[in-house]
């Protein structure tokens, strides 16, 4: 993977990373291609990536996923492919950590059941994680936390371990302490959009773009 550039000098390098390799069992039909207000979820999550500074974005999805791989790149992704997700995120997650190897600083982790994300929060957090110094960046909104969640490489380790229980949320509560807080006016920071009826609150109907 090419090196990536700053969006300013001596700015951070964050890449995005999009986990969408899972079966989307509780929604019935593939999240990645659902509407959200005439594009779909993946391009949406991506958009507000690349919107708020991350460079690269990287979605990762299962086999099968061809049109879920050309709307990601059509957005602006580089895509991987998990062949074997039924581990959870955390698989997609080490695929994409692999592939940047040394190129970035962080990674902003962007759920793809997130696509009311605006892109104004993730840079936001990206300046957040730039002048805190810490490891971890998170949003809240009305005083809950929500995504995405921005990590330091030095906690690349951690996400990398195989022997991690929990996925990247034991990352978090591992460092929540150090954790640089961000009060953000985007409720879409929590928006978690899986089910029927999460869709139906956010955007009426089920439907695909």
């Amino acid at each position: 993977m090419s090196r990536p550039s700053s969006a300013e000098p001596g700015r951070l390098r964050v890449a995005g990373v999009v986990p969408a390799a899972g079966a989307s069992a509780r929604m019935g039909t593939p999240k990645a291609l659902l509407d959200a207000g005439g594009r779909s979820f993946v391009a949406a999550v991506v958009g507000a990536l690349v919107g708020g500074g991350c460079h690269p974005v990287v979605v990762v999805t299962s086999r099968g996923q061809s049109e879920v791989r050309r709307r990601a790149e059509g957005a602006g992704a580089l895509v991987l492919e998990n062949p074997d997700p039924g581990e959870g995120p955390i698989t997609s997650i080490r695929l994409a950590l692999a592939a940047l190897g040394q190129d970035v600083d962080g990674v902003a982790l962007l759920p793809v059941d997130h696509p009311a994300v605006r892109a104004e929060t993730v840079a936001a957090l990206l300046e957040a994680l730039d002048a805190a110094g810490g490891p971890l960046v998170l949003p809240t909104s009305g005083g809950h936390r929500g995504h995405p969640a921005i990590f330091h490489r030095r906690l690349f380790p951690e996400l990398l371990d195989p022997g991690l229980e929990g996925g990247a949320r034991t990352v978090v509560h591992r460092h929540i302490q150090e954790a640089r807080i961000v009060d953000v006016d985007d409720p879409g920071v929590l928006a978690d959009i899986d089910t029927p009826d999460a869709y139906r609150a956010v955007f009426g109907a089920v439907r695909e773009p």
